[in-house]
C-alpha cells in the first residue's frame, strides 16, 4: 500500500488528507465521509448519510467541483542510479455539465528530483501524455521507472481514462513484443494480465523501446 499526501479543496473550504493506493484502487477520507474509485475522478463515497453529502459536490455519483493535489513517489533511473523522485500532481474538477460529464477538467504534474524540476504542459488532461511529456524533456539515459515507460505496457486502442487503465502484457511478453501496429495489437488486445497505474512498477519492468506495440 502506498500513501500520498494529499490536500483537498472545494467550496467548503480545504483540509489535508491521505491518498492510500494499493495499486488498484485509491481511498482518501474526506469530513468524515471515505471515497473510492479506480481513478482520480471517478471517487465515489461510501457508507455516507445525506447530511454528510452535502458537504460536497457530486456528478453522477462521484467527487467534482474541487481541487485535488498529492504527491506522488516514483523511482527515476540516472545513469545507472536509482533515485527518489516525486510527481506534484494538481488536478481541478470542474462542475457538472449538461452533457453529463465536467465542463472542465485541468491536470498538473510536475516531477522533481536530484534537484532539478520537469513540467508537464498542464493541457492534455492525461497522465498518459503528462508524463510522456515530462520524459521527453529528460536526457536519453534518464526516465522515470514505472509502467508508463516500460516495454510491455500499452493503452486500449478504445480509448482510456485519466489514470490507471495501462494494459499489461508480461504474461504475453513474446508475442506482444513482435506487435508493431494497430492491426496487429487486435491480436493481444483483451488478453492483457491486468490493467495498471502509470505509476506503478512491478519486477517484470523493462524501458519501452519506441515503435513497440500500439502506443509510440
Amino acid at each position: 500500500m502506498d500513501y500520498y499526501p494529499a490536500t483537498y479543496s472545494d467550496a467548503h473550504g480545504s483540509e489535508v488528507t491521505t491518498i492510500a493506493n494499493d495499486s488498484e484502487t485509491l481511498r482518501l477520507l474526506l469530513r468524515g465521509v471515505e471515497f473510492v474509485g479506480r481513478d482520480f475522478d471517478s471517487l465515489e463515497p461510501t457508507c455516507a448519510a445525506p447530511e454528510q453529502l452535502r458537504q460536497f459536490t457530486l456528478n453522477q455519483g462521484c467527487l467534482c467541483s474541487c481541487r485535488i493535489e498529492c504527491r506522488i513517489s516514483v523511482p527515476v533511473h540516472d545513469g545507472g542510479k536509482l533515485l527518489e523522485g516525486s510527481l506534484s500532481v494538481e488536478l481541478v474538477l470542474g462542475d457538472a455539465a449538461p452533457n453529463g460529464g465536467l465542463d472542465r477538467e485541468k491536470l498538473q504534474i510536475v516531477l522533481e528530483y536530484n534537484s532539478q524540476q520537469f513540467d508537464g504542459c498542464g493541457t492534455s488532461g492525461w497522465f498518459e501524455d503528462e508524463l510522456l511529456g515530462i520524459q521527453s524533456q529528460m536526457p536519453e539515459e534518464v526516465f522515470i521507472k514505472a509502467c508508463i515507460n516500460c516495454l510491455y505496457s500499452d493503452y486500449s486502442p478504445y480509448g482510456h481514462g485519466l489514470f490507471g487503465s495501462m494494459m499489461c502484457f508480461r504474461n504475453l511478453k513474446a508475442e506482444y513484443l513482435k506487435v508493431t501496429t494497430k492491426e496487429e495489437f487486435w491480436s493481444v488486445h483483451g488478453r492483457q494480465d491486468r490493467f495498471v497505474q502509470e505509476t506503478y512498477l512491478c519486477p517484470d519492468f523493462e524501458r519501452r523501446i519506441p515503435g513497440t506495440g500500439y502506443r509510440e
